[in-house]
């Protein structure tokens, strides 16, 4: 009986330990994301980043994503609800990670149609279409020039666009970015600099909320 008392005693201290220890490893691992973030305050904005909403809003919330990303369509109307939810409050920036085969080509089409005015709309157009535009996890960039048309856009000016060296420049600096960053997927954020704890859409509209309040104080 006592061999039995002392084995379920050493099993409980062992998973205690165990436990213990995934606790500690993950809050160094934020720790270090948080410092990280912080170190590296320059990369996580830029001049030149699109922006949506406020510029005094007391949340900024920052987006590495990536056009061809199936999980950055699904969370795009979630940030914009979100955002809808508590106006004024929130301003969000993103940054450009084109980590599918040929994304990039999709990041070029849109800073083009930015030159155009028509960023937001290029954007809301081709993540409907992402299933056509991108097969196999590879972008197909002729299968765009149909679903940005009719947005407005002169396509002639667009694809002689996408190859200014400008837009290449501010693809190569995200991608710098977001490697300074440790950022190796998407979508990716950062709220007020912060790193979430995990990832996930509570603890996305978690971590604002908490910030919104800090605002109020």
């Amino acid at each position: 009986m006592k061999q039995k008392t002392i084995f379920i005693l050493a099993a409980a201290a062992l998973l205690l330990s165990f436990l213990a220890t995934a606790v500690i490893y993950k809050n160094n691992q934020r720790e270090q994301a948080e410092q990280q973030a912080s170190a590296n305050r320059e990369a996580l904005v830029r001049v030149y980043s699109p922006t949506l909403g406020n510029a005094n809003a007391p949340v900024v919330l920052v987006e590495f994503f990536d056009p061809a990303c199936e999980t950055c369509r699904a969370f795009y109307p979630l940030v914009k609800e979100m955002m809808a939810a508590n106006p004024g409050k929130i301003r969000l920036v993103l940054r450009y990670a084109p980590f599918h085969a040929g994304s990039d080509q999709l990041v070029a089409a849109l800073e083009a149609a930015r030159r155009q005015g028509k960023f937001w709309e290029a954007l809301e157009a081709l993540l409907a279409e992402q299933d056509n535009v991108a097969q196999n996890h590879t972008v197909e960039t002729d299968r765009i020039w149909k679903y940005l048309d009719g947005l407005g856009l002169d396509l002639n000016k667009l694809k002689a666009d996408m190859a200014s060296p400008d837009i290449a420049n501010v693809i190569a600096q995200d991608l710098a970015d977001a490697q300074t960053l440790k950022v190796s997927k998407t979508p990716e954020f950062y709220v007020n600099g912060k790193p979430l704890p995990s990832f996930g859409f509570e603890q996305l509209k978690t971590l604002v909320a908490e910030e919104i309040e800090k605002s109020k104080l």
